[in-house]
Formats: C-alpha cells, structure tokens, sequence
C-alpha cells in the first residue's frame, strides 16, 4: 500500500479535540472488550530474550529490534512485534479457567513496516488471550468470539457518535464471515488486498478466515508464523484454517481497513504439522515450543486490535499519524500537510 490522500479531505475533529476522543475510544473499548470476553488486565513486558521463541515473528521475515543487555552478560534482548505467545504462557502461570482470560496494552516496534496511511514504525494495540477447553477449538467457537468483538466495535463507534453528531455510524450490523479461498474463487485475478477491498466494500465488515495455509493457487492469502495462530486444521465448513481478520470498508481511505488479528491458537498437532510445513521443525526445541508440545500450556484463542487502528477509523482519519505521535518520511509529511492531513 502507498500513501492514498483522500481528494478535498476534510478532518472532523480539530486535533486538540481528537485527543480527548481518542482518550474515551480507548477507555470506552477496552472496558466492552473485557466484560464481552471475560478478562482482566495484566502488565506486559516491552521486550524478551531473544532465543527463547517467545517473541511473535509475524510472517517470518521481520527483523526485531534488539539491544544487548549488559547485567546479563550482554545476551540479546528484543523488542516485541506482538505478544502472541507470551499471553497463553501467562494463562498458564495465572492458571487462568477455561471462558476466562487477560488483556494488555502491546506496545511495539517494527522497524521493517512500509510507512504509509495505516503502517506506523510503532504499534499499539489489546493484546488479549483467553483459555478454551479442547472442544473449543473449532469455527463455531471462532465466530461467536468475533461476534463478540465486532459488537464492542459498534458499541464504542456509537458512543463516538453520542459525543460528536457529525461522525455518523458506519459499520453495519452484522459481520459477515467468508474463507479466503472463497474470495480467491470468486476474485481469481485480484491480489490479496484487492480481494479483502472487493469484499470489505460488498459487506462493510467482514471477517475473513484461514489466513496462512496455502490456497488452490499455491499461494496464502497472507503470511502467518506457524507457532501462534491454527491455519491448518480443517474446520466445520471443508476448508483449513482457524484463525483470521476483522476487516472493515473505509470509506475515507476507500479501501478495506484490517482492525484485527485473532484465532484458534495451534495445538500440540498443528503446531508440529505447521513447523514442517514451513520447514522449520528445529524450532519445536525451543522452550515455548517444547513446553506446548509437552501439554505443559493450555488451549487460547487470542488476538490484537490496533488502538490507533481502531482511533483512526471510528474518528474517520485519513491517517495513522492524526491519532499516534511517530516519524515518518519528509515527503509523506509534506504531502499530508498540504492534504489537510495534521500529523502528530
């Protein structure tokens, strides 16, 4: 994706005003999200041990930000990209029941993302992971927890509209659920983005599943790592995969808008089958892996909702930079601020 400005773009909250806004999305959602999925709040590590396979490694190819740590004899730390793993360790520590869970404010750097109206250098987003019984793990379960989520969404989206009457709901009432191979069936010549655009604009919302598998083109939808998310395992309606995203039409952007990553998370059997599908089973030595294998962790389904993400979208900005202070190229600054575009 490259930068996209909106034509006669105008900003509906003056940016003193976007602050206090983003303020009651984030205190609003969080509340909804716990009380929807039954969690509690827990305080999250800004970095790991490196070597330990803690750390979310997203699709596999990006590089963490690390730094040596002297009174540890100068071992390699790294930033988070996420905190998928780390939350099902924490269910199991706190031996956190099955129907109940934890949230987090996640709080990264990705020095390797491509900067443009929804990429940002930091993240922000609930981190949030939740403890399933075996018999959990299947679609049915998936969507009732998206459902779930999807209504705390539209809940905050007309609390923003009780506040300020000139942002008009947007979302529709109901999600619409569709497998990435159905979108390749029915877009064939489409790319990936254009698929998700393609439906975000038919259904508004849309989560689509089983990102992470190969389709009927060779090809995944997207990337996954292969030791968080279940893209694997075949599920109730013939196709693999027990995970996806939340994606929403945006109409400012005129693309489809991704708020959310969640899924199933892998079991012993997918996590060994999706390490050899990636080729890479020398990983199941390491002491997250082993200790799933071994049964030691418990059955989750988790996920992360940007904050930013979920700002810029129910304040309708054109920009990730209007609701989130980073850096950014100076010819994007420029074009934003001749756009009407107020970066922070």
């Amino acid at each position: 994706m490259s930068l996209i400005i909106p034509k006669d773009y105008k900003q509906k909250l003056l940016p003193e005003t976007t602050e206090l806004a983003i303020k009651m999305i984030k205190r609003t959602f969080q509340k909804k999200l716990a009380d929807a999925l039954c969690l509690r709040r827990v305080t999250a590590p800004l970095f790991v041990l490196s070597g330990t396979g803690l750390n979310d490694d997203l699709n596999g190819v990006e590089r963490p930000v690390s730094f040596p740590v002297k009174a540890l004899g100068d071992r390699k730390a790294e930033v988070v990209h996420s905190l998928a793993k780390w939350k099902r360790v924490k269910l199991g520590t706190y031996g956190i029941d099955p129907g109940y869970g934890l949230y987090t404010d996640m709080n990264a750097i990705r020095a390797d993302e491509d900067l443009d109206n929804l990429h940002s250098l930091y993240v922000d987003q609930w981190d949030w992971e939740k403890t399933i019984r075996e018999e959990d793990r299947n679609l049915s379960y998936l969507k009732e927890t998206v459902r779930k989520i999807y209504n705390a969404i539209r809940e905050t989206e007309h609390k923003v509209y009780s506040q300020f009457p000139h942002i008009t709901p947007r979302l529709p009432e109901e999600i619409t659920f569709i497998h990435s191979q159905q979108l390749l069936d029915e877009y064939p010549e489409l790319s990936p983005a254009e698929r998700e655009s393609e439906a975000a604009k038919k259904y508004g919302a849309i989560f689509l599943i089983g990102i992470g598998a190969p389709l009927t083109n060779g090809e995944p939808h997207d990337g996954r790592a292969p030791d968080y998310d279940d893209w694997s395992s075949p599920n109730e309606e013939g196709y693999t995969g027990l995970n996806g995203d939340i994606l929403v039409w945006d109409s400012v952007l005129g693309r489809s808008f991704e708020l959310s990553s969640m899924g199933i998370r892998v079991s012993p059997e997918s996590l060994k089958r999706q390490l050899d599908l990636r080729e890479c089973p020398e990983r199941g030595e390491l002491n997250f892996h082993r200790r799933l294998i071994e049964g030691e962790l418990p059955y989750s389904i988790g996920g992360g909702i940007g904050q930013s993400r979920l700002c810029m979208f129910l304040l309708q900005k054109a920009h990730i930079g209007e609701v989130q202070a980073s850096i950014w190229p100076d010819d994007q600054i420029e074009k934003c601020k001749k756009a009407g575009i107020q970066l922070m």
